[in-house]
């Protein structure tokens, strides 16, 4: 059993939001990432989705979207990102998913031999009174969620922490959360949020023994990334 992880799919399935306007890596995007998708993953395999997963503004039109998922092998975890407008309440979400599908949101889940945990955290470089507060609520959430992952944790599993935003800023310093993810022994974080051709981002990081995988779509050529095999 093996855990991949991909970001960023924004489908619009339910609407007129094509990606390829923003360039021609986005052009037949999605045709390619369940093409990699199919050739990877198993029934008994899990993909980490971490965030911005559909254009929808209503959970009924995000539901189109995810049919589409629900098509590919393997169980799903999501978590929100700053695009998902369609989330809301949680419990509705849960019970609309299809079978196979998890939502993490100030908790945590075992799947595969591991603890998925997470929070959707905000832009590290924000220094506005609002962003200051939003990145507070994120490291409360965060941490409510790494609690979780202790408590169901046995046999020394390992905690893979979903974020949609990047844990640290363009220069990948330490912060309150890599130090967070270093006090709880999180062995791999996994975000996206970075798009384009022009941003600079990194695709991987050992971090003071932590793993940091940036899984955004157009960044990773449209593929899953293995986490574990």
């Amino acid at each position: 059993m093996s855990i991949y992880a991909i970001s960023d799919l924004h489908l619009s399935f339910s609407s007129d939001k094509p990606m390829d306007i923003f360039g021609a890596c986005w052009d037949n995007y999605w045709e390619k990432i369940c093409d990699d998708w199919r050739s990877k993953v198993c029934d008994n395999d899990t993909v980490l989705i971490a965030g911005d997963i559909s254009w929808a503004m209503t959970l009924e039109n995000a539901l189109i979207d995810i049919a589409e998922i629900a098509k590919l092998p393997g169980k799903k975890v999501f978590i929100k990102g700053n695009h998902d407008y369609w989330w809301n309440s949680l419990s509705k979400i849960r019970k609309a998913l299809p079978e196979n599908f998890y939502v993490i949101q100030n908790d945590a889940l075992k799947v595969d031999g591991a603890i998925i945990a997470g929070s959707r955290l905000w832009n590290m470089s924000s220094q506005g009174a609002e962003d200051v507060k939003i990145l507070k609520r994120e490291k409360n959430r965060m941490e409510l969620s790494l609690k979780k992952a202790i408590e169901l944790r046995q046999d020394e599993e390992k905690i893979i922490v979903m974020c949609h935003f990047p844990p640290f800023d363009v220069t990948l310093a330490d912060n309150e959360f890599t130090a967070m993810f270093e006090r709880y022994g999180i062995s791999s974080v996994v975000y996206g949020h970075l798009h384009g051709k022009d941003c600079r981002a990194v695709g991987y990081l050992n971090k003071n023994g932590i793993s940091y995988y940036l899984t955004s779509c157009d960044k990773v050529d449209n593929k899953l990334v293995c986490i574990t095999e």
